[in-house]
């Protein structure tokens, strides 16, 4: 009987070569385990150590087999689990662990970090080159628009130097965007206190720089230095460098949106109001680019191209930047700077 031994249970029994079941309860005796019918008859017994009983997979049926073919199946994986546990038995098969660790979310995890990988590698910068070349004017001039707005009501205001002396330096500013492919029309000055920002100078997308006071200040005098400041900024305006930062920032943000879900608005604000914010923040390689173009426009406009070295020279004197960065945001070191462009000066030369 049934109350005679403990139950372990409840399922089906089917007799050998049969499909027919019968409804029993698996049970536990002093002499053994049977499947036993709801009248209480021993339908099937064997030793535990005889006795075939499947490994756990999820929720799929256990299956017990008898040493004489008939077969107990039951849905109480948690009942068989405690059972072997108890008898000391591992309760759980090599897949079923394997499930419950769940490797296919990590397998899942690895391939789309490898994807997100490969796609920041090899298939943004692509894409970042294409969007510049299809890129209409009408987006950076939103863009640069937008982001002066943003500045002027958080951190730039209106400038203190006098008008005659913005006139002074406007026009050895239009004398250098003369001698670009764009030409004169292609560029705005504009001035403004730089406050928390200091001696700076920034190109926005459309064309439009930004010099501040500071920097005005910085160069005591000396028109060739911020004219090569200016020069450099002009640089990247040409090779699209704050465009190219704003497109990469904003691709990152869809990478991130489809391998962590939405990020609300992030992609709309960058493209919005990021671009002059992102030109702040160059590569090592744009700021080069943009130091080697400043040496060309400098001696295209018949001053000394050794101008804005003399800006780097003066940070280092002045206002001791004598480390591995500079003070302008995340530009190359000021005195590794300064040698790059002394030598690309030279190499000009007799051309």
């Amino acid at each position: 009987m049934v109350s005679d031994g403990q139950t372990i249970a409840g399922g089906e029994w089917y007799p050998p070569g049969s499909s027919g079941r019968v409804i029993a309860t698996l049970v536990s005796y002093p002499d053994g385990i049977s499947a036993v019918s709801a009248e209480g008859t021993r339908l099937s017994s064997g030793a535990f150590a005889g006795l075939s009983i499947s490994a756990r997979v999820g929720d799929i049926p256990r299956r017990i087999n008898f040493a004489d073919g008939s077969l107990f199946e039951t849905a109480d994986n948690a009942a068989i689990d405690a059972f072997l546990k108890n008898a000391g038995r591992r309760h759980a098969g090599w897949v079923h662990l394997l499930e419950e660790f769940h490797p296919r979310i990590f397998v899942f995890a690895a391939l789309v970090i490898l994807l997100a990988i490969g796609i920041y590698r090899y298939a943004l910068p692509l894409l970042v080159e294409i969007a510049v070349l299809v890129t209409p004017p009408v987006v950076p001039q939103m863009m640069s628009s937008g982001t002066l707005n943003t500045l002027d009501t958080t951190v730039l205001s209106v400038s203190d130097v006098p008008q005659a002396r913005q006139t002074e330096i406007t026009e050895r500013f239009m004398r250098i965007a003369g001698a670009t492919k764009e030409g004169a029309a292609g560029y705005v000055l504009n001035f403004r206190d730089g406050g928390a920002i200091g001696p700076n100078a920034f190109a926005l997308p459309d064309g439009n720089i930004v010099i501040t006071d500071q920097l005005i200040e910085l160069a005591d005098g000396d028109d060739e230095m911020i004219s090569g400041v200016l020069a450099h900024e002009i640089g990247h305006v040409e090779y699209k460098h704050s465009l190219r930062q704003l497109y990469r920032a904003a691709g990152m943000a869809a990478l991130v949106m489809l391998t962590a879900g939405d990020v609300g608005s992030g992609v709309e604000d960058i493209m919005t109001q990021g671009g002059g914010l992102l030109a702040l923040s160059y590569s090592r390689s744009a700021e080069s680019q943009a130091d080697r173009r400043s040496v060309e426009l400098m001696r295209a406009s018949g001053m000394d191209p050794l101008a804005i070295a003399r800006f780097f020279e003066e940070l280092e004197d002045r206002l001791g930047d004598h480390s591995g960065t500079s003070m302008l945001s995340t530009h190359p070191g000021t005195p590794e700077r300064r040698q790059a462009i002394i030598d690309y000066a030279k190499s000009l030369e007799g051309r």
